[in-house]
């Protein structure tokens, strides 16, 4: 998968405030898909699994296994790339400019 496409699915998952409140929770900790499920109690099961399923597919939720339990992880990383790739960047030139007009004025 190109970082282009990677990024995209990123961004998709992103884009939806249930699924940004979804990896706010996970933060805290990895849940089953039953507490998560009982954590949104205004969406049917279906629901959230789909949600999951974006998340999934953006790389940001690992699902493991345990028995009969499935385990839903917060993987952080891609939301890391993205701020190295586009925010940081754009924060240092900000930055930079800022730098020269605070120069500018005590000069």
């Amino acid at each position: 998968m190109s970082s282009d496409s990677k990024d995209d699915n990123v961004f998709k998952a992103l884009a939806h405030p249930r699924r940004r409140l979804m990896l706010d929770v996970l933060k805290d900790g990895a849940l089953t898909t039953g507490a998560l499920c009982e954590r949104f109690d205004d969406m049917d099961r279906c629901t959230v699994m789909q949600h999951l399923k974006v998340l999934e597919e953006a790389e940001l939720v690992v699902a493991r296994r345990e028995g009969r339990e499935r385990w839903n992880h917060l993987n952080s990383m891609p939301i890391k790339e993205i701020h190295d790739r586009w925010i940081s960047e754009y924060a240092s030139h900000a930055m930079s400019i800022l730098d020269r007009l605070k120069l500018d004025l005590e000069g």
